[in-house]
């Protein structure tokens, strides 16, 4: 950022649709509300996207107004490192902090893969399956049962091994995940987990609340399982560590692409394996999330994909393939 000259800030709500409805055990999304931020200097523009959460705490209105507090700190050319000083992870700082990566990126002549020193590759991504009966996401299954790698909502109770059943059965040779997004109990991982084995699930996402997953301690996993509401930034990894095999990065929950790198680097040092997750945003969420998912064994960047319509340009999906993004759109 201080390559640039004077910076204007501009921040913008929009709405996106969804292709139909896509649910999780927490409830149904229809519209991706999204916060888009720009920064202008020099000739350039720099784009970061954000998309609010309620489960967090967050709106549209509560990440704009968190933004516009350090307004003058952002025209003023603050660094990267000091945006993580001044805002809290969250929706609010990822938007700023990767419209700041693509502005200097664009000030500087360099990709945003040559500033963070990472060699710029495809990634293989999942896709995931909406929660529903399991005649229905049998039926969605069908549809994805060439793709590589199929991500699988679950809800809770006894109906989730039978939606996951479904799926194996439309999608005999898709590798399969699951995520329970809290739903369950050490009951029900106990007496599920070795079924879902059987029908090849590999992961298995916050299957208890986050805050009550103390009974995951000296539990023995028959699947791996991923921490994804459960860890955030560094902060959380002193908790998790023993509970978790994996961490799900996502820039929304990071407070943007700068801590989700420092993240992945000191998970992998603790031990822990990635995967890289998304919210139902835009290819210009996916965009900086690419870097951080050529370190991560589980790719989960299909939010374009959940919606009606994307940008243009977009991020190159093809079969599950994901390119890096086209510097028109970001980094």
């Amino acid at each position: 950022m201080r390559s640039c000259e004077e910076i204007r800030l501009s921040i913008r709500q929009e709405s996106w649709r969804v292709d139909g409805v896509f649910a999780i055990a927490r409830g149904a999304q229809t519209i991706a509300d999204l916060v888009v931020v720009e920064l202008r200097s020099s000739g350039n523009l720099g784009h970061g996207e954000c998309e609010p959460q309620d489960f967090y705490g967050e709106s549209v209105e509560s990440v704009i107004a968190q933004i516009e507090s350090v307004r003058p700190r952002i025209e003023a050319g603050i660094s990267r490192d000091e945006l993580l000083e001044c805002l809290p992870p969250g929706a609010a700082r990822n938007a700023v902090d990767c419209a700041m990566w693509d502005l200097e990126a664009k000030c500087g002549g360099r990709s945003a893969w040559q500033i963070a020193g990472l060699p710029p590759r495809t990634v293989v991504t999942d896709f995931s399956l909406s929660l529903d009966t399991p005649e229905a996401m049998h039926r969605r299954a069908l549809r994805y049962r060439d793709w590589p790698i199929l991500k699988i909502k679950l809800g809770g109770g006894e109906v989730d091994v039978e939606r996951v059943r479904a799926v194996r059965e439309a999608a005999p040779n898709a590798r399969l995940t699951a995520d329970a997004n809290e739903s369950w109990t050490i009951a029900q991982l106990e007496r599920d987990a070795p079924v879902l084995r059987t029908l090849g699930v590999e992961l298995i996402e916050q299957p208890l609340p986050a805050k009550a997953d103390a009974p995951l301690r000296g539990y023995q996993p028959e699947i791996p399982l991923c921490a994804d509401e459960a860890c955030h930034t560094r902060a959380s990894l002193d908790r998790i560590q023993g509970l978790y095999q994996f961490v799900n990065i996502k820039l929304d929950k990071t407070g943007g692409l700068t801590e989700a790198l420092a993240l992945a680097n000191e998970a992998r040092a603790r031990g822990l394996r990635l995967m890289v997750g998304c919210m139902t945003g835009t290819s210009l969420a996916t965009a900086p999330a690419l870097l951080v998912a050529t370190l991560a064994e589980y790719v989960d960047l299909d939010g374009p994909l959940l919606l009606a319509e994307d940008r243009d340009p977009p991020v190159p999906y093809a079969g599950g393939v994901i390119s890096p993004a086209p510097p028109a759109l970001w980094g």
